[in-house]
């Protein structure tokens, strides 16, 4: 039998001391260890119980790329226990008769969810997301069955509304008080020895740029609604790109502190494909139409620091010409840039002409964007005019700064006013938005 060796952070002792509880949380920002931690736990399980049977749940999950089965088969590599485990395409299994599987909630209903019965380990991911309803299914669910021990069940979010169902469950009260026994704690970055320097990077950024944002983030502070959010309209999920979409692409160039973007969109509109999801909600299908209302961004590229002969392969990933031909740049970075980024017209932020033509010598079929008094605010107020879609795999930034826009807050004031200037900060995919549908603003009237 291994013996292993797994260093863990202190502040997760006390989910390690009671080994009796039923239910176990661990919720916070982000770059604390929490999936690692479960991980590792499931693994050192398996090893120890033979026969030990687990399933990792998120509410929604489309394909296993968005499970957490890649992170234990790192850890099982890491740990050396490649002759315990036989990986296969859909589930893992341990040699010793358990194994594990991977499940969304969404794809079950009070009948199917029966087939989770009889499982040890019950892992729930992004826990937030879990719906009242896939938690009420759930819970009774993890019961005892004749001749094995007492399940558990796991769950790893970070906090978003006091309102989340896996909220209310782990924090409204003493989680001993549940049916069971339950312990949870809650960690942060600070609590994690193994922290990586690339996040840590991302951290400081959002703490020197955006304090709200690092609470909730990386300090595990719920989500703060108000007044001064500018978009409202806008949603995070994954959609195909049309094969017909008519891109618009913008840019928008960083300087020492700032990230260089590349924002790659088509407008268009929803159509109904007569496909029903498991809760009733149909699916529907994203369709290119430039009379549409409903604006899809689909690719970024961003990147802080990035130096300006670096950024035609940000923005367009490895250079299709040869080492002689001066059209030539390097790749050092592997990136692999926003598809059709040489094919497509790009507007970028005039302020950077020299970059501009930088880029247009490489191929870059980009153009600076036309500015004026007042600029700002109409293109905003153009994209508040569309519903913006947000694809949930491709533009994690895109979705940051959308959802964390703001309009400028005088303090002075008691209740403090918000006052219709918009802020300088956290909108440079906002500004490669508003470029690329520049034209089509101008077009529809929006400027003179």
């Amino acid at each position: 039998m291994a013996t292993l060796r797994i260093e863990t952070p202190p502040a997760y002792a006390p989910l390690l001391m009671n080994t009796t509880a039923r239910y176990y949380g661990a919720y916070g920002g982000r770059g604390s260890g929490k999936s690692h931690f479960f991980a590792e736990r499931l693994v050192e399980d398996m090893v120890y119980e033979p026969g030990l049977r687990g399933v990792c749940i998120r509410e929604i999950q489309k394909s296993l790329k968005r499970s957490s089965k890649q992170l234990l088969e790192d850890k099982i590599k890491a740990l050396g226990l490649g002759n315990y485990f036989q990986v296969q395409e859909a589930e893992i299994k341990s040699r010793m008769g358990g194994h594990i599987i991977f499940n969304g909630m969404q794809d079950h209903n009070a009948q199917s969810v029966k087939s989770l019965e009889g499982y040890d380990r019950y892992w729930v991911e992004e826990a937030n997301a879990l719906s009242s309803r896939s938690l009420a299914l759930l819970r009774p669910t993890v019961r005892t069955t004749p001749g094995r021990k007492p399940p558990q069940l796991w769950a790893s979010w970070n906090p978003e509304e006091k309102t989340d169902p896996i909220d209310h469950l782990f924090r409204s009260e003493d989680p001993a008080m549940l049916p069971g026994g339950g312990v949870a704690v809650q960690v942060n970055y600070l609590d994690n020895p193994f922290f990586p320097d690339d996040l840590r990077a991302e951290m400081e950024y959002d703490k020197r740029r955006d304090p709200e944002k690092y609470l909730h983030t990386w300090r595990g502070g719920y989500l703060t609604y108000s007044e001064k959010r500018v978009f409202k309209n806008y949603k995070v999920v994954e959609f195909d790109t049309p094969a017909n979409a008519n891109f618009r692409m913008g840019a928008d160039f960083g300087f020492a502190q700032d990230p260089s973007v590349l924002c790659r969109m088509f407008i268009g509109r929803w159509e109904s494909t007569g496909i029903f999801n498991a809760d009733g909600t149909e699916v529907m299908r994203a369709v290119a139409d430039d009379t549409g209302r409903v604006l899809f961004i689909d690719r970024e590229a961003w990147r802080i620091g990035c130096d300006v002969d670096h950024t035609p392969a940000l923005f367009a990933g490895d250079c299709p010409h040869g080492k002689d031909d001066p059209r030539y740049w390097p790749n050092p970075y592997g990136d692999i840039g926003v598809p059709g980024a040489l094919s497509w017209p790009i507007i970028a932020d005039s302020a950077r002409p020299e970059t501009i033509s930088y880029l247009s010598r490489r191929g870059f079929q980009i153009t600076g964007a036309r500015k004026g008094p007042g600029s700002v605010e109409e293109g905003v107020n153009f994209l508040k005019g569309y519903d913006i879609v947000i694809h949930a795999i491709y533009c994690p930034h895109v979705a940051d700064e959308v959802r964390t826009y703001s309009f400028k807050v005088d303090d002075t004031c008691e209740p403090p006013r918000v006052l219709p200037k918009l802020e300088d900060k956290k909108n440079h995919t906002i500004d490669s938005a508003r470029y690329a549908v520049e034209n089509v603003s101008r077009k529809r009237g929006w400027f003179g």
